[in-house]
């Protein structure tokens, strides 16, 4: 399992610099809507969704809903930032995860209808889009590769999020972190993951690439590097609900594509939403 991650990860780590910084915003927008079709297709079995054609007609519906959310703050830029608010709105959002994993058992006949699990499902993925290509674009007229280095900065974070906490917690692990929702996950991991992406931070402070101040940047990464965690708790909870280990299987080691992104689609709007509109 370790080894397939290994490689899994050497692939796609290329792979997605190159689509950081060689691919033109419209082609990255593009992407995203792809990438956010295959995790709208994964997350119908979340509803209980088994035939392919229901299956693609969700993912396509969704897949509309994304295209026009893009289109509708193009047509309404200078009047209204729907991207702004759309941020903002995935505060809350997570807030309410936050709750819905910390009560888990109990908390599933909240959200046992389909419809509620739906507007999980946009308040999960829309702001994720919304957020990389916010990201992407700043200041992309002046300086292409500034919005590539700002996704790359917070991908970097996640990812040493991630190792960080998957190799402390198997040196160090003995307290189970949420163990109702997933049972390999220890206190002690989260603390190695967050010692690791708060290094990084650091870091990246110390080589004043970006012209931000310490404050907005350690806020803006705390935040990230903690949902980030939740993001992927909150999958882990949906999965175990519809009694499945993996969303899909497109990728060797890592499962389908909301088991890679799970993180991202809280990090990635939280950090863009704290360091663009709320500091």
């Amino acid at each position: 399992m370790l080894i397939q991650r290994i490689l899994a990860a050497i692939v796609l780590i290329p792979l997605v610099i190159l689509c950081l910084f060689f691919i033109p915003l419209s082609g990255f927008i593009s992407l995203m809507v792809i990438i956010c079709a295959l995790s709208a297709w994964e997350w119908a079995q979340f509803l209980q969704i088994k035939s392919v054609k229901s299956r693609g007609i969700f993912a396509l519906i969704f897949t509309l809903f994304i295209v026009a959310i893009y289109y509708v703050s193009a047509l309404l830029a200078g009047k209204i930032d729907v991207f702004k608010y759309i941020l903002l709105v995935s505060l809350v959002w997570w807030l309410v995860a936050l709750l819905l994993v910390v009560t888990y058992p109990s908390s599933v006949r909240f959200w046992q209808n389909n419809y509620i699990k739906i507007l999980f499902a946009c308040f999960t993925l829309a702001p994720f889009f919304v957020g990389m290509i916010a990201l992407r674009q700043i200041n992309y007229d002046g300086d292409s590769f500034q919005g590539a280095f700002w996704l790359l900065y917070v991908l970097v974070l996640v990812w040493a999020t991630d190792s960080g906490a998957y190799f402390a917690g198997r040196i160090f692990g003995k307290h189970k972190l949420a163990p109702k929702v997933s049972p390999g996950k220890t206190i002690e991991g989260l603390i190695g993951g967050v010692i690791l992406s708060l290094l990084i931070s650091v870091v990246v402070y110390l080589s004043h690439y970006f012209t931000i101040s310490l404050y907005n940047l350690m806020i803006s990464s705390i935040f990230a590097i903690l949902v980030s965690i939740l993001g992927d708790l909150t999958e882990s909870m949906f999965k175990r609900e519809a009694k499945i280990k993996d969303s899909g299987h497109l990728i060797p080691g890592h499962g389908g594509i909301l088991d890679r992104i799970d993180s991202l689609t809280a990090a990635i709007p939280i950090f863009a939403a704290i360091s663009l509109h709320v500091l």
